[in-house]
């Protein structure tokens, strides 16, 4: 699944292409993409035409685009309006295999095509294709008098690491105080948004900490070391265009990304640690994979 550097590229892809941009029309093609859509399809195109989409946002793994202008709500759907000045959103999820594309009209549809948003200036249109189905759109009412029309649903979702409001010293005072171990911490997204199981084991291997560590043991440099890894390995992440393992991840105009060329511990096992040379080892967790370095970073003591 998409983590943030991965989602950022989309946000900044969808800021420079369709920021501005009236919608003229809206298809449909597929029910699970809009499944979030309390009213159904009809409503969710409803909504969209006519407006004008602002500069995307993101929190975590979540996209947001800002509507200010007037849609048309089904008839009888008891709906607000998204009246002009905003009040309404059009949130997306990439989920396992979600796609936010920018193509000309021209280019043939993909396979997995479920959402097509057409433009009034007759340009590029905006595609959503997802594999898997597990994504999706949905227009949402937006927090009162919130400039960033941050939607609803996803209002209690952590500020991450490299958003400039992120609290250091609350994020530190909060991790210490959870009764947990580090990885579940770093994936909890009221803790700390936008940080997946890859960008965990890469944050964990920087700081030299287990991922079973408890969160009680930390000292704040080490928590900090912690935090100041997860920013460093994402930024670089984020530099060349995020990590892809398949197709299935792209930016807007279908490229990949680079990162995992440059992961040092996530995907390694067996491979020799960047750092001491010992081979990588992979644990299940979670009904997911760990990776670690076992000298570099420590299997946490059990107290009597």
């Amino acid at each position: 699944m998409p983590e943030l550097p991965e989602v950022e590229v989309v946000r900044r892809g969808l800021a420079t292409w369709v920021a501005g941009r009236t919608v003229a029309d809206v298809q449909v093609l597929h029910p699970r993409a809009v499944r979030r859509q309390p009213a159904g399809a009809a409503d969710f195109s409803a909504r969209l035409i006519g407006t004008t989409l602002g500069t995307a946002q993101r929190r975590g793994k979540y996209l947001w685009v800002p509507l200010t202008g007037t849609g048309r709500p089904r008839a009888g759907s008891g709906s607000p309006r998204p009246e002009a000045g905003g009040g309404f959103s059009l949130i997306g999820h990439l989920g396992m295999s979600g796609q936010l594309l920018v193509q000309d009209p021209s280019v043939p549809d993909e396979t997995h095509l479920r959402v097509r948003l057409r433009f009034a200036d007759g340009g590029r249109e905006l595609r959503f294709v997802d594999q898997r189905t597990f994504g999706g759109l949905a227009v949402e009412e937006a927090e009162d008098g919130d400039p960033e029309g941050t939607p609803v649903s996803i209002a209690h979702i952590a500020r991450d690491p490299l958003d400039p409001r992120f609290d250091d010293a609350a994020f530190v005072t909060a991790l210490r105080a959870k009764r947990t171990t580090v990885k579940r911490a770093l994936l909890d997204q009221s803790l700390i948004s936008g940080v997946g199981n890859i960008y965990a084991d890469e944050a964990l291997w920087r700081s030299r900490l287990h991922y079973d560590r408890p969160t009680a043991t930390l000292t704040r440099p080490q928590a900090l070391l912690l935090l100041a890894g997860a920013r460093d390995v994402m930024t670089a992440a984020l530099a060349v265009g995020g990590t892809s393992f398949d197709s299935l991840y792209v930016n807007v105009n279908g490229e990949s990304g680079y990162f995992s060329r440059d992961l040092d511990a996530y995907g390694r096992e067996q491979e020799p640690c960047r750092r001491c040379g010992t081979p990588i080892r992979r644990a299940s967790w979670m009904n997911r994979s760990s990776y670690f370095c076992p000298r570099c970073q420590r299997v946490p003591r059990t107290r009597g």
